[in-house]
């Protein structure tokens, strides 16, 4: 079996290669790993720093669009009979890989969402407003697509090749509406969706976090969107 990795990057030099070693190192038994990095146009030593890890494919951007576009051209190269999406970060952990597939790998899940807000690993302590907003945009979305999920917005998204299949040419999203975009077509597709507690080591803007208010709002546009209209 094979797993397919996929990780958007843009101007993440301080931690790819950290991030790529702590995927390699993870015991997966009868598995096989694919590492897809996606180099969204990146302005910072990223392109550099790609070019000397070996056992990675990467895709290159010329111009920065987004993670969803950066997903979706992941999407479209990956091989595995398992895709799994990795931040290049460093605030999902990949030693829970395991956690993750083993649903899929049973036989009784289509798709595997890793939840910030589930089970008893650390988590750094949030911002109130990143945890507000996270748990609204999720309500939102549970209240279109049907589904009891505790964290919409979590990058550790898991899937069967069969549901990737079924949309991912029709992927829309170039920045964060990715994430209730993938999770309405998932809805839709009646597959089977579980969810396993995850640790999060969440950044501080300081630190380089990207998503701000106005993704946010964006992310309320596009749950009415890809629900109702899409």
């Amino acid at each position: 079996m094979r797993l397919s990795v996929i990780i958007p990057a843009y101007n993440e030099e301080g931690t790819i290669t950290q991030t790529i070693d702590r995927i390699k190192t993870v015991v997966l038994p009868h598995v096989e790993k694919e590492i897809i990095v996606i180099d969204d146009a990146s302005y910072d030593g990223t392109p550099s720093v790609l070019k000397n890890i070996i056992g990675v494919t990467v895709v290159n951007h010329k111009i920065n669009q987004g993670k969803g576009a950066a997903v979706k051209s992941g999407l479209l190269v990956a091989t595995g009979e398992i895709i799994l999406i990795q931040d290049a970060d460093l605030e999902y952990d990949p030693s829970e890989y395991p956690r993750l597939i083993a649903p899929i790998q049973a036989g009784f899940a289509d798709v595997v969402y890793g939840s910030r807000f589930m089970g008893d690993g650390p988590h750094r302590v949030y911002y109130f407003h990143h945890y507000f907003a996270n748990y609204f945009l999720t309500i939102l979305s549970n209240l279109f697509t049907g589904l009891y999920l505790s964290d919409m917005e979590t990058c550790y998204k898991v899937f069967k090749r069969e549901v990737i299949d079924s949309f991912k040419n029709k992927l829309e999203s170039k920045r964060f509406g990715i994430e209730p975009e993938l999770t309405a077509r998932i809805a839709r597709g009646n597959w089977r969706v579980y969810e396993v507690g995850i640790s999060y080591h969440g950044r501080t803007y300081q630190e380089g976090k990207k998503i701000n208010w106005k993704d946010g709002l964006a992310a309320i546009w596009h749950i009415l969107y890809f629900n109702l209209l899409a």
